[in-house]
């Protein structure tokens, strides 16, 4: 198959967008849709300051990796989850993160929870029964307190995370089930300041798993290719299956699944929320941070700081 735009042989070929391209005219594709994305949903300018939640993973270390190129001003943060697995998964992954900018010159900031808080992921999902069923819970909670804890203190404008397409129609799809209607309203590209809350944005949101994964080894990308031990059986990747088998026989199928629930919102039907809701939120007294408790928020009870 010859590319779209030119007569060399196409490397990727895009059903949903009935769109073939060689290797240069991906790359440059993927680019002028990231910024597009930015543009359309009013992420941030060049003349903010960016902050990258990377992962290690292909698609925070791709869209670094673009804002690099566009001329952003984007600092990274990595946050060591202290998960081993069979080969020390965290140790691989914080590596991936710091090549990935040293090759760059680019400023990568790690917070190790143990170091920081006393605790890793598995070890404080340990401490609660939920926890030890299901450590997930733990670690997103660890991570969204982190996360806002380095961004606005900081004086970064707007955190930045790599969500794609696959990863927001799953999302959608699980909350669409149980119809919970405050997750519909907090779902969103971008993510209003609060109170004690950064500013959030996903400008991979619109691409599909396999198209930031393509972006990522066509630019030689090192990234870490394992999953998380704690992934399986996680809810989130069955609907991916269930998803990716509708998109088989209907290419295009979660793209318009997606962008038809964003234009749901615009329109008033899941009408924005802060991120957090659920009561009247409180300061947690230690952190800072906001919280539906009268006392201490979850993660600071969780890692015992009074």
């Amino acid at each position: 198959m010859k590319c779209s735009r030119c007569s060399q042989k196409a490397v990727m070929h895009m059903r949903q967008h009935r769109l073939a391209l060689c290797r240069p005219h991906y790359l440059e594709w993927f680019v002028d849709q990231t910024e597009r994305t930015i543009e359309k949903f009013h992420m941030f300018t060049r003349g903010q300051k960016i902050l990258v939640a990377v992962s290690g993973g292909k698609d925070s270390l791709a869209l670094w990796d673009v804002l690099w190129r566009l001329g952003y001003q984007a600092d990274g943060l990595y946050i060591h989850l202290g998960i081993q697995g069979e080969d020390d998964y965290s140790a691989q992954s914080e590596a991936c993160s710091r090549a990935f900018a040293q090759e760059r010159n680019l400023n990568l900031r790690v917070v190790n929870l143990q170091e920081t808080y006393g605790g890793t992921t598995p070890s404080l999902a340990a401490r609660t029964r939920h926890g030890k069923q299901r450590p997930c819970s733990v670690c997103g909670l660890a991570k969204r307190h982190v996360m806002n804890a380095s961004a606005s203190p900081f004086g970064y404008d707007v955190l930045v995370t790599g969500h794609n397409l696959d990863d927001e129609a799953s999302v959608l799809f699980g909350n669409s089930l149980s119809w919970s209607v405050d997750l519909l309203r907090r779902q969103a590209p971008v993510l209003e300041e609060a109170p004690g809350l950064s500013r959030k944005v996903k400008p991979l949101c619109r691409f599909y798993e396999r198209e930031t994964a393509a972006y990522a080894l066509l630019q030689g990308i090192e990234y870490i290719y394992d999953e998380c031990p704690f992934a399986e059986g996680n809810h989130t990747l069955y609907y991916k299956e269930v998803l990716n088998r509708l998109e088989s026989e209907r290419p295009g199928a979660k793209y318009h699944y997606y962008m038809a629930f964003l234009n749901a919102r615009k329109n008033g039907l899941f009408a924005p929320q802060p991120e957090e809701t659920g009561g009247e939120m409180h300061r947690c007294p230690v952190c800072g941070q906001p919280t539906t408790s009268p006392d201490r928020c979850a993660f600071c009870r969780l890692v015992g700081r009074q």
